[in-house]
């Protein structure tokens, strides 16, 4: 039994607590009433990003603990090992939520990036390890940020305003630093290292970056070609 399992389970009771309050604390207009569980969806996902803990201090982390950049197996700053806990709780809540509301259909590509991020942070969460290569990995969600006010403006149907546009220029701008450059270097990690990870967990991480790189540059062509080449 770990504890934190604990964490993630508050965690998950959290979030879908905030779900089933945001449509209080944050009503939906007129244009996004006929998708309400969406509209509470997305403020839940931006609530987690824009946590300051889930993202915003991960670079501070290493520049205050630089052996990490050396280790990212062992080696991990207090609080850590909860911080990604708590990010597992989010996914599955997440996970849970479109499960419920949407269909397979629709939401298969989110459903499997979420199992694929579950799994790798679940490992980490369960042996205390690799808890430095999630924080990397957490740097997504500085772009996510940006990604998921995206989709509230066009569900506010604001598409058409000076805040969609410059939010889509930061959107663009940080899914190339915090996605895919992101991505790149835990591939490069991943195969520098290869020597000093256990052949599963290699092989987990070798195919949880197979899948989620590809997913990522589908995405950046999508919001490429949807905000800027029509």
């Amino acid at each position: 039994f770990s504890p934190g399992l604990l964490v993630v389970a508050g965690s998950f009771a959290a979030f879908r607590l905030l779900n089933l309050g945001l449509e209080r604390l944050v009503p939906p207009p007129p244009s996004a009433r006929r998708n309400r569980w969406k509209w509470r969806n997305i403020w839940t996902s931006l609530a987690h990003s824009a946590l300051p803990d889930t993202h915003s201090l991960s670079p501070c982390r290493f520049y205050l603990h630089p052996e990490m950049s050396n280790d990212l197996v062992g080696t991990h700053p207090p609080g850590a090992h909860s911080l990604v806990a708590v990010s597992v709780g989010y996914f599955i809540e997440d996970f849970v939520d479109m499960l419920c509301n949407q269909k397979l259909h629709q939401s298969w590509e989110l459903l499997f990036h979420h199992s694929v991020v579950i799994i790798c942070f679940g490992i980490a969460v369960l042996l205390h390890q690799y808890v430095g290569f999630a924080l990397v990995a957490l740097l997504v969600e500085i772009n996510s940020i940006f990604l998921h006010l995206r989709q509230i403006l066009l569900m506010a149907n604001l598409v058409h305003t000076t805040c969609y546009r410059l939010n889509s220029l930061i959107n663009l701008g940080t899914y190339v630093v915090f996605r895919i450059a992101t991505l790149a270097w835990m591939t490069r990690w991943l195969f520098l290292n290869r020597q000093n990870v256990p052949p599963a967990t290699y092989a987990v991480g070798t195919v949880g970056m197979a899948i989620m790189t590809p997913m990522n540059i589908i995405l950046f062509y999508r919001l490429l070609r949807s905000d800027f080449l029509k």
